[in-house]
């Protein structure tokens, strides 16, 4: 039961926000009483805890499967990009930003593991792109890998960036089309090119 109560917090936490959902709603959804959601989990920031754990550890295997394809390291970006999204649902309900502003512990202690899997990942990429003549072979790596963890949060800033018109996918394909570019040879700007045209087809 607890694995199932795990299963459906995050599926609302994501689709309404951790702020939003209440026990109740929960409780309400899964036709369960919330007194069964509280022999499992002390309270309610204990339940987003658990939540935001796992959510982490998914995207982040799924991130791991997607680096061991040896996909071409541009193509590779793309595909952990859509996979985010989808695994994140778009983030319409922004849910990092409410995880952020009412579990300020929850989110730091996740953002630290989101870092360290970005840094080993983004510098694997960019060394691996180096090494392929599609990025430029001056690259400050460690500055690369920063600035792109740095803009991947920025942008989910609302205040900065509010959804109303800056739709969340769009936003992140804008997002990655800019620190390609500024990284990409000729040789890497005709992949990026066919990559763009082929999905907005």
């Amino acid at each position: 039961m607890k694995e199932k109560i795990l299963e459906k917090a995050s599926d609302m936490f994501l689709t309404l926000g951790f702020k939003s959902v209440t026990m109740d709603d929960i409780a309400h959804d899964m036709a369960i009483s919330k007194k069964t959601i509280y022999s499992h989990f002390n309270n309610k920031t204990s339940l987003v805890a658990e939540c935001t754990q796992n959510i982490f550890h998914e995207i982040a295997q799924g991130i791991d499967h997607i680096c061991s394809l040896s996909k071409n390291p541009i193509e590779e970006l793309y595909e952990i990009k859509r996979f985010a999204m989808e695994h994140l649902k778009g983030e319409k309900s922004s849910p990092q930003y409410q995880l952020q502003k009412y579990y300020p512990k929850i989110h730091e202690d996740i953002r630290k593991k989101q870092f360290k899997m970005m840094q080993d990942c983004v510098v694997d990429n960019v060394k691996r792109g180096m090494a392929q003549g599609i990025y430029r072979e001056n690259l400050n790596v460690p500055f690369i890998s920063r600035i792109y963890f740095a803009g991947v949060n920025s942008i989910k800033d609302q205040k900065l960036f509010p959804l109303t018109h800056f739709p969340s996918h769009g936003l992140m394909d804008d997002y990655l089309e800019y620190h390609l570019r500024g990284i990409i040879t000729p040789k890497g700007r005709k992949i990026l090119n066919n990559l763009i045209n082929s999905n907005q087809e």
